[in-house]
Protein backbone atom coordinates (compact mmCIF):
# COMPACT_ATOMS: atom_id res chain seq x y z
CA UNK A 1 0.00 0.00 0.00
CA UNK A 2 2.99 2.52 0.51
CA UNK A 3 3.94 1.95 -2.71
CA UNK A 4 -0.06 2.70 -3.99
CA UNK A 5 0.11 6.09 -2.61
CA UNK A 6 3.37 7.15 -3.64
CA UNK A 7 2.02 5.66 -7.25
CA UNK A 8 -0.71 7.90 -6.35
CA UNK A 9 0.97 10.98 -4.94
CA UNK A 10 3.43 10.60 -8.02
CA UNK A 11 0.23 11.04 -10.91
CA UNK A 12 -1.24 14.07 -8.92
CA UNK A 13 2.35 15.62 -8.76
CA UNK A 14 2.75 15.51 -13.12
CA UNK A 15 -1.15 15.79 -13.85
CA UNK A 16 -1.28 19.31 -11.62
CA UNK A 17 2.13 20.52 -13.53
CA UNK A 18 -0.46 22.07 -15.91
CA UNK A 19 -0.46 24.61 -13.68
CA UNK A 20 2.79 26.06 -13.94
CA UNK A 21 2.13 26.12 -17.62
CA UNK A 22 -1.11 28.66 -17.46
CA UNK A 23 1.55 30.63 -14.74
CA UNK A 24 3.80 30.85 -16.84
CA UNK A 25 1.40 31.86 -19.44
CA UNK A 26 0.36 34.51 -17.26
CA UNK A 27 3.65 36.28 -15.54
CA UNK A 28 5.80 36.02 -18.35
CA UNK A 29 6.05 37.87 -21.61
CA UNK A 30 7.50 35.75 -23.91
CA UNK A 31 7.72 31.87 -24.48
CA UNK A 32 11.24 30.39 -23.79
CA UNK A 33 11.75 28.34 -26.78
CA UNK A 34 14.48 27.27 -25.77
CA UNK A 35 13.79 25.71 -22.55
CA UNK A 36 10.67 23.99 -23.79
CA UNK A 37 12.40 22.33 -26.61
CA UNK A 38 15.00 21.25 -24.50
CA UNK A 39 12.47 19.87 -22.31
CA UNK A 40 10.14 18.77 -24.25
CA UNK A 41 13.23 16.45 -26.13
CA UNK A 42 14.76 15.19 -22.44
CA UNK A 43 10.72 13.87 -21.63
CA UNK A 44 10.63 12.11 -24.74
CA UNK A 45 13.69 10.50 -24.59
CA UNK A 46 13.05 9.39 -21.11
CA UNK A 47 9.79 8.12 -22.18
CA UNK A 48 11.18 6.14 -25.14
CA UNK A 49 13.74 4.46 -23.50
CA UNK A 50 11.51 3.17 -20.70
CA UNK A 51 9.00 2.26 -22.70
CA UNK A 52 11.51 -0.10 -25.07
CA UNK A 53 13.91 -1.37 -22.68
CA UNK A 54 12.32 -1.59 -19.36
CA UNK A 55 8.45 -1.37 -19.90
CA UNK A 56 8.04 -3.79 -22.77
CA UNK A 57 10.83 -6.29 -21.41
CA UNK A 58 8.84 -6.17 -18.09
CA UNK A 59 5.46 -6.63 -19.52
CA UNK A 60 7.29 -9.73 -21.71
CA UNK A 61 8.72 -11.70 -19.41
CA UNK A 62 5.11 -11.27 -17.06
CA UNK A 63 3.11 -12.74 -20.26
CA UNK A 64 5.41 -15.23 -20.89
CA UNK A 65 5.57 -16.43 -17.67
CA UNK A 66 1.88 -16.51 -17.84
CA UNK A 67 1.35 -18.03 -21.45
CA UNK A 68 4.84 -19.33 -22.49
CA UNK A 69 7.77 -17.62 -24.84
CA UNK A 70 5.60 -17.81 -28.09
CA UNK A 71 2.36 -16.50 -27.07
CA UNK A 72 3.37 -14.67 -24.17
CA UNK A 73 5.77 -12.43 -26.91
CA UNK A 74 2.87 -12.04 -29.41
CA UNK A 75 0.60 -10.86 -26.57
CA UNK A 76 2.98 -8.33 -25.36
CA UNK A 77 3.60 -6.94 -29.12
CA UNK A 78 -0.21 -6.75 -29.71
CA UNK A 79 -0.86 -4.69 -26.29
CA UNK A 80 1.84 -2.87 -27.02
CA UNK A 81 0.28 -1.41 -30.51
CA UNK A 82 -3.05 -1.35 -28.95
CA UNK A 83 -1.80 1.55 -26.74
CA UNK A 84 -0.66 3.30 -29.25
CA UNK A 85 -3.65 2.67 -31.30
CA UNK A 86 -5.98 3.93 -28.25
CA UNK A 87 -4.11 6.82 -27.92
CA UNK A 88 -3.76 7.51 -31.29
CA UNK A 89 -7.80 7.48 -30.84
CA UNK A 90 -8.24 9.62 -28.40
CA UNK A 91 -6.13 12.07 -30.33
CA UNK A 92 -8.43 11.91 -33.33
CA UNK A 93 -11.55 12.25 -31.11
CA UNK A 94 -10.54 15.61 -30.07
CA UNK A 95 -10.96 18.78 -31.92
CA UNK A 96 -8.24 20.67 -32.90
CA UNK A 97 -8.90 24.00 -31.70
CA UNK A 98 -10.21 22.21 -28.13
CA UNK A 99 -7.05 19.86 -28.11
CA UNK A 100 -5.03 21.02 -25.57
CA UNK A 101 -1.81 19.55 -27.99
CA UNK A 102 -2.26 22.45 -30.64
CA UNK A 103 0.54 24.36 -29.81
CA UNK A 104 0.12 28.15 -28.11
CA UNK A 105 2.36 30.36 -26.96
CA UNK A 106 2.60 33.11 -24.34
CA UNK A 107 2.88 35.71 -26.65
CA UNK A 108 -0.79 34.82 -27.72
CA UNK A 109 -1.99 36.20 -24.01
CA UNK A 110 -1.66 39.64 -26.04
CA UNK A 111 -5.17 41.40 -27.26
CA UNK A 112 -6.12 40.49 -30.50
CA UNK A 113 -3.71 36.97 -31.04
CA UNK A 114 -6.68 34.78 -30.02
CA UNK A 115 -10.17 34.48 -32.06
CA UNK A 116 -13.07 37.55 -31.89
CA UNK A 117 -15.46 34.54 -31.26
CA UNK A 118 -14.10 32.66 -28.56
CA UNK A 119 -16.87 31.57 -25.97
CA UNK A 120 -16.47 30.76 -22.63
CA UNK A 121 -18.95 27.94 -22.80
CA UNK A 122 -17.01 26.44 -26.05
CA UNK A 123 -13.57 27.53 -24.59
CA UNK A 124 -13.83 26.01 -20.69
CA UNK A 125 -16.27 22.74 -21.12
CA UNK A 126 -14.33 21.22 -24.55
CA UNK A 127 -11.16 22.77 -22.98
CA UNK A 128 -11.60 20.77 -19.44
CA UNK A 129 -12.80 18.09 -21.36
CA UNK A 130 -10.24 17.47 -23.85
CA UNK A 131 -7.56 18.20 -20.83
CA UNK A 132 -9.54 15.10 -18.87
CA UNK A 133 -9.34 12.45 -22.25
CA UNK A 134 -5.39 13.00 -23.28
CA UNK A 135 -4.55 12.85 -19.36
CA UNK A 136 -6.41 9.91 -18.47
CA UNK A 137 -4.41 7.76 -19.61
CA UNK A 138 -1.16 9.39 -19.04
CA UNK A 139 -1.91 9.13 -15.55
CA UNK A 140 -2.83 5.65 -16.01
CA UNK A 141 1.04 5.24 -17.34
CA UNK A 142 2.76 6.92 -14.51
CA UNK A 143 0.88 5.38 -11.75
CA UNK A 144 1.57 1.55 -13.26
CA UNK A 145 5.07 2.37 -13.61
CA UNK A 146 5.43 3.52 -10.01
CA UNK A 147 3.16 0.86 -9.27
CA UNK A 148 6.09 -1.63 -10.54
CA UNK A 149 9.22 0.59 -9.45
CA UNK A 150 9.06 3.43 -7.84
CA UNK A 151 12.25 4.74 -9.20
CA UNK A 152 10.69 4.58 -12.52
CA UNK A 153 7.81 5.91 -11.69
CA UNK A 154 9.74 9.26 -10.36
CA UNK A 155 11.35 9.50 -13.70
CA UNK A 156 7.66 8.88 -16.06
CA UNK A 157 6.10 11.73 -13.44
CA UNK A 158 8.85 13.91 -14.44
CA UNK A 159 8.48 13.42 -17.99
CA UNK A 160 4.95 13.70 -17.92
CA UNK A 161 4.88 16.97 -15.99
CA UNK A 162 7.55 18.33 -17.81
CA UNK A 163 4.55 17.82 -20.94
CA UNK A 164 2.16 19.14 -18.93
CA UNK A 165 3.76 22.99 -19.12
CA UNK A 166 3.36 23.66 -22.66
CA UNK A 167 0.01 21.87 -21.87
CA UNK A 168 -1.52 23.95 -19.60
CA UNK A 169 -0.57 27.15 -21.59
CA UNK A 170 -2.23 25.90 -24.34
CA UNK A 171 -5.78 25.56 -22.01
CA UNK A 172 -4.72 28.41 -20.03
CA UNK A 173 -4.92 31.19 -23.04
CA UNK A 174 -8.13 30.10 -24.97
CA UNK A 175 -9.56 30.21 -21.53
CA UNK A 176 -8.81 33.28 -21.05
CA UNK A 177 -9.95 34.95 -23.69
CA UNK A 178 -13.18 33.32 -23.41
CA UNK A 179 -14.09 34.69 -19.94
CA UNK A 180 -11.53 37.47 -19.38
CA UNK A 181 -10.65 35.84 -15.96
CA UNK A 182 -6.77 35.14 -15.29
CA UNK A 183 -8.44 33.46 -12.08
CA UNK A 184 -10.62 30.94 -14.30
CA UNK A 185 -8.12 30.61 -16.61
CA UNK A 186 -5.84 29.64 -14.06
CA UNK A 187 -8.35 26.85 -11.72
CA UNK A 188 -9.29 24.91 -15.09
CA UNK A 189 -5.74 24.46 -16.55
CA UNK A 190 -4.88 23.60 -12.83
CA UNK A 191 -7.95 21.26 -11.85
CA UNK A 192 -7.82 19.80 -15.68
CA UNK A 193 -4.69 18.15 -14.45
CA UNK A 194 -6.29 15.79 -11.39
CA UNK A 195 -7.86 14.04 -14.93
CA UNK A 196 -4.19 12.16 -14.32
CA UNK A 197 -4.95 11.03 -10.99
CA UNK A 198 -8.64 9.67 -11.74
CA UNK A 199 -6.81 7.58 -14.33
CA UNK A 200 -4.38 6.39 -11.89
CA UNK A 201 -7.73 5.51 -9.67
CA UNK A 202 -9.63 3.52 -12.23
CA UNK A 203 -6.11 1.66 -13.08
CA UNK A 204 -5.85 0.48 -9.65
CA UNK A 205 -9.90 -0.51 -9.01
CA UNK A 206 -8.98 -2.65 -12.02
CA UNK A 207 -5.89 -4.08 -11.02
CA UNK A 208 -7.16 -4.87 -7.36
CA UNK A 209 -9.70 -7.09 -8.70
CA UNK A 210 -8.51 -8.22 -11.78
CA UNK A 211 -4.34 -8.73 -10.84
CA UNK A 212 -2.56 -11.41 -12.10
CA UNK A 213 0.36 -11.76 -14.32
CA UNK A 214 -1.40 -11.75 -17.62
CA UNK A 215 -3.57 -8.85 -16.97
CA UNK A 216 -0.34 -6.63 -15.57
CA UNK A 217 1.94 -7.90 -18.20
CA UNK A 218 -1.02 -6.38 -21.04
CA UNK A 219 -1.70 -3.51 -19.37
CA UNK A 220 1.74 -2.14 -19.09
CA UNK A 221 2.82 -3.28 -22.80
CA UNK A 222 -0.51 -1.09 -23.40
CA UNK A 223 1.16 1.69 -21.37
CA UNK A 224 4.20 1.83 -23.16
CA UNK A 225 2.58 2.18 -26.32
CA UNK A 226 0.77 4.92 -25.28
CA UNK A 227 4.36 6.57 -23.80
CA UNK A 228 5.74 5.89 -27.38
CA UNK A 229 3.00 7.86 -28.95
CA UNK A 230 3.24 10.41 -26.49
CA UNK A 231 6.42 10.96 -27.19
CA UNK A 232 6.38 10.60 -31.01
CA UNK A 233 3.55 12.24 -31.63
CA UNK A 234 3.02 15.15 -29.12
CA UNK A 235 6.43 15.56 -27.42
CA UNK A 236 9.15 15.72 -30.39
CA UNK A 237 6.73 17.80 -32.68
CA UNK A 238 6.14 20.06 -29.84
CA UNK A 239 9.54 20.74 -29.65
CA UNK A 240 10.23 21.23 -33.12
CA UNK A 241 6.90 23.56 -33.46
CA UNK A 242 9.45 26.19 -30.84
CA UNK A 243 11.92 25.88 -33.97
CA UNK A 244 15.03 24.68 -31.81
CA UNK A 245 15.90 21.33 -33.66
CA UNK A 246 18.76 21.22 -32.53
CA UNK A 247 18.11 21.58 -28.89
CA UNK A 248 15.32 19.15 -29.09
CA UNK A 249 17.60 16.49 -29.95
CA UNK A 250 20.29 17.07 -27.15
CA UNK A 251 17.40 16.94 -25.00
CA UNK A 252 16.29 13.34 -26.45
CA UNK A 253 20.10 12.06 -26.20
CA UNK A 254 20.35 13.23 -22.78
CA UNK A 255 17.19 12.29 -21.56
CA UNK A 256 18.12 8.44 -22.57
CA UNK A 257 21.58 8.98 -20.91
CA UNK A 258 19.85 9.73 -17.77
CA UNK A 259 17.06 7.18 -17.85
CA UNK A 260 19.81 4.63 -18.48
CA UNK A 261 21.86 5.51 -15.94
CA UNK A 262 19.19 5.45 -13.50
CA UNK A 263 18.01 2.17 -14.06
CA UNK A 264 21.56 0.81 -13.81
CA UNK A 265 22.69 2.70 -10.63
CA UNK A 266 19.55 2.01 -8.76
Amino acid sequence: MENVWAAFGLTLLAGLATGIGSALAFFTTRTNTKFLASALGFSAGVMLYVAFVEIFQKSRESLEAALGDGTGTALTVGAFFSGIAVAALIDRLVPGFENPHEIRSVEQMQPGQMPEDARLLRMGIFSALAIAVHNFPEGLATFMAALNDLNLGVSIAVAIAIHNIPEGIAVAVPVYYATGSRRKAFALSFSSGLAEPAGALIGFFFLLFFFNELVFGIVFAAVGGIMVYIALDELLPCAEHYGEHHLAMTGLVIGMAVMAASLLLL
